[in-house]
This record gives structure tokens, sequence and C-alpha cells, in this order.
């Protein structure tokens, strides 16, 4: 069973759970600059992860788990679209739109 989630620094916009277990995504509003809104927790709560971000003053705005169960969609504040590595947090892709 999952622990009860604590915010980090704001409040909790979206929670995704798979089997290994949450990508946490908080609210970008008043987020920290120097760390990344959305991170994942392990079934017991402990960080695995913080997602990388395409730029320095990006946070999310938006995500969502893909088809093929490994990876996550995001959109930016800084209009990034990006596909995540849901392992490691990682940027496997990341496109600027206008």
């Amino acid at each position: 069973m999952f622990d009860e989630i604590e915010p980090r620094h704001t409040k909790i916009a979206k929670v995704i759970e798979v089997s290994t277990g949450r990508a946490i995504l908080e609210d970008h509003t008043r987020y920290p600059y120097a760390e990344s809104n959305l991170y994942f927790l392990s079934r017991s709560g402990e960080l695995v992860w913080q997602a990388e971000r395409p730029a320095p003053n990006a946070h999310f705005i938006r995500v969502r788990l893909n088809e093929d169960g490994h990876s996550l969609s995001a959109y930016t504040t800084g209009r990034h679209a990006c596909e995540i590595d849901l392992k490691s947090g990682k940027l496997l892709s990341q496109i600027e739109f206008k």
C-alpha cells in the first residue's frame, strides 16, 4: 500500500500511480526555481528522482503517462513539450513551441 503523500513545497496537482511508485506533479506557482516540481516517490515514500527540466526556469504544468508505460509526456511554463523517462526522470526528448 502507498503511504500518504505530503507535498514538498506547494500543493499536489496530479498523481500518476504505477507499480513501483508515484509520479507527483506539484503546482508550479511559487515553487522554488532551483527544484523540479515533477518528481517520483517509491512505494515507501522515498524520493527517487526529480524530473530533468528543459530550462532552468521552466516548471511542469501538465503531465500524463504514455501508453508505453515507461515514459511521461509533460508541458512546461517555458513552452516545452517533453518526454521523460519514468525510471530515471531524465529528458528523453523536448521541443519548444510558441
